[in-house]
């Protein structure tokens, strides 16, 4: 999968609101990019995208709890940075690079909320189109 290939994808099994959703939040993250640029703690980079997403009338939430549940018991909370139209979680990082612990992470927190599609974004890129994975869960 190309790294930067967030468009609609045909037989992604994604709704189209959703894949719709995503662009508009791929494009918020362009925009947050080209005024911040690279280099600056993660949580200016979740602040920034709340205040474009303010600004486009975005419904979103900032650091959503979700229950880690093993065997049927929850023993603990992870934290969404964003959750967009509570149908997209974002994932925001500002690392050298991604890895596959933060895709597990990200594939974790989609089985947790039984959702299909979600964002990876690392900020800390020179052009951002190398920073965004989109991950897809086939639950």
């Amino acid at each position: 999968m190309d790294m930067f290939d967030f468009r609609e994808r045909a037989g992604s099994g994604v709704d189209p609101a959703i894949e719709a959703l995503a662009t508009r939040a791929i494009g918020a993250a362009i925009e947050v990019h080209r005024h911040l640029g690279p280099g600056m703690p993660e949580i200016s980079y979740r602040r920034a995208m709340s205040k474009e997403f303010e600004l486009l009338r975005i419904p979103h939430t900032c650091e959503v709890d979700v229950p880690i549940v093993y065997k049927g018991s929850e023993v603990g909370l992870g934290r969404l940075d964003i959750l967009v139209d509570d149908r997209l979680p974002l994932e925001l990082k500002a690392v050298e690079s991604l890895s596959a612990v933060h895709v597990g992470q990200l594939l974790t927190y989609l089985r947790m909320t039984k959702l299909p599609l979600g964002l990876l974004i690392n900020f800390n890129v020179a052009a951002l189109r190398s920073g965004i994975k989109r991950v897809v869960c086939t639950q």
